[in-house]
């Protein structure tokens, strides 16, 4: 009985994939979010629609960028503001451009959905 039960757990497709994909959606830790909703509303207005907008945004965010790279291009972003001469190189930095580019395309993405 049980091997017939894992036979057809293991022939049921999508069942690893759907698994990854929502573990990838909520890999976000809720202060995390809650941050980004907070500094959204305090930009765009503090209203309860943009509440509503800004949570669907950093939920559109998380469906396309795992928290790992989003937390990665979020520090890139804050040392840029420190400024000095050992910063330099989050501002020249390929790979530091690419992660932030790619946090930018999903907030434009994002931002397409929500607003």
């Amino acid at each position: 009985m049980i091997r017939a039960l894992v036979f057809i757990v293991a022939l049921m497709p999508g069942a690893a994939t759907a698994q990854s994909v929502t573990e990838q959606y909520n890999d976000y830790p809720t202060a995390a979010r809650a941050d980004y909703v907070f500094a959204c509303m305090v930009t765009n207005g503090q209203s309860r629609e943009m509440l509503d907008r800004c949570a669907c945004s950093i939920d559109e965010i998380a469906a396309i960028l795992p928290y790992e790279q989003y937390l990665e291009a979020e520090t890139v972003l804050s040392m840029r503001r420190v400024g000095g001469e050992r910063m330099s190189f989050f501002n020249s930095a390929a790979m530091a451009e690419n992660m932030v580019a790619e946090l930018r395309r999903a907030q434009a993405e994002a931002e397409v959905v929500c607003f």
